[in-house]
């Protein structure tokens, strides 16, 4: 990925349109922002969980199952890592998924020693119809805005996006 290097112009605050100089009050601004950011996204995910009862998964297993689905099949190591937990808890996890019959444990292709665990259909069909509810949910709450309003979230969401790719 190729990254420009940063100017002046390039700080937070800058008006490089009209050459103004930084605003001292843009960091404070930004702060105030991202920390609003950051209650919205937690009071969006949390709301939205409430339709993942019906899955019958604990969030922990709901979200290594996520993962499994989206980037697997993956190594237990690989899986513990993006879900920033130990191994032994992610194998305590993996285990509790696969006597669901929601992941398997296979051996590794070009690795004899290593395990991946990949998602079984039912273990899909159980997320997807999780997600299915969780964005037929947050879509009803979208549609309710004006046009304008659904123009200024989709613009929001696509910075959001650019955002997250470089917290990476």
């Amino acid at each position: 990925m190729h990254r420009r290097r940063a100017r002046a112009a390039d700080t937070p605050g800058d008006d490089t349109a009209s050459g103004a100089p930084p605003s001292p009050t843009a960091p404070l601004a930004a702060e105030r922002t991202a920390d609003r950011l950051h209650s919205a996204a937690i009071h969006l995910l949390r709301r939205l969980r409430r339709e993942d009862a019906r899955t019958g998964l604990s969030a922990p297993r709901l979200s290594a199952l996520s993962v499994v689905v989206f980037g697997g099949p993956l190594t237990l190591g690989e899986l513990a890592n993006a879900e920033q937990v130990r191994p032994p808890t992610m194998t305590r996890l993996v285990s509790a998924l696969e006597d669901e019959g929601l992941v398997t444990r296979e051996p590794d292709a070009s690795d004899g020693r290593l395990t991946r665990i990949r998602a079984t259909a039912r273990g899909r069909t159980l997320l997807m119809r999780g997600r299915a509810r969780r964005v037929a949910a947050l879509s009803a709450e979208v549609r309710a805005l004006t046009e304008a309003d659904r123009d200024v979230v989709e613009r929001a969401v696509e910075i959001l996006e650019g955002v997250i790719g470089r917290l990476r």
